[in-house]
């Protein structure tokens, strides 16, 4: 039996990706999340074939929750869907690590080819993307790889420091002491091998990473 996890903060989005799975694919057990944090709690509680994610749930944003999610569970492979539809995120999607980008108005049969492809270790875009949008950004996955090992909080300090917040409007931002943003800060410097908040800011920036509103350490 096949387990997929659903992980999308809408209820009808998640009933239309149960009903054309559950149509088209036999023998699944399908699993559903409407957050990061608690998607990350189901992936540690249950052998998962394959994990349906949504880009800008609860907890992430951008590209933060499935930088997250690849740190923690590389070994399972991931299909990004999502309302926004560009080749832009698309490549940066398929350069984080996803196997597949879905967008949410493809048709129920679509969706259930797409996943059996994923499933078989095949890569699925739609056919309308350019055929470049999945090659290989070495530079990209370099910056990608760096930033997935911070953790949420020194994720969110990074990304403040890239909106050009001193760290006491960061200690403000997040309800911490000025040393604990100047220990983050410190931390980020050196997981990123970096010197200066400029080389932050423009890490920062060539990501295009948002800070999530609220995500727990995992």
């Amino acid at each position: 039996m096949l387990t997929i996890l659903l992980a999308d903060d809408h209820p009808m989005y998640r009933d239309a990706l149960r009903g054309a799975l559950m149509l088209h694919l036999d023998d699944l057990n399908l699993l559903e999340t409407s957050d990061l944090n608690e998607t990350v709690k189901t992936l540690h509680e249950n052998d998962v074939d394959l994990l349906l994610f949504d880009l800008h749930m609860p907890g992430s944003t951008d590209l933060f929750g499935l930088i997250h999610i690849r740190k923690l569970f590389p070994e399972i492979p991931v299909a990004v869907v999502s309302g926004i539809e560009n080749v832009g995120i698309v490549s940066k999607v398929m350069n984080t690590g996803a196997l597949g980008f879905i967008p949410k108005t493809t048709q129920a049969s679509e969706v259930a080819k797409a996943v059996a492809s994923i499933l078989e270790g095949e890569v699925w875009v739609p056919e309308k993307m350019p055929s470049d949008v999945t090659d290989f950004d070495e530079a990209f996955v370099e910056l990608a790889e760096s930033v997935s090992s911070l953790t949420p909080a020194q994720y969110k300090v990074l990304c403040f420091m890239r909106d050009g917040l001193l760290n006491k409007q960061i200690a403000y931002e997040l309800d911490i002491a000025v040393a604990t943003v100047k220990a983050h800060v410190t931390a980020v410097f050196k997981k990123l091998k970096i010197n200066n908040r400029t080389q932050a800011v423009l890490i920062a920036s060539q990501l295009q990473l948002e800070p999530p509103p609220s995500v727990q350490a995992c």
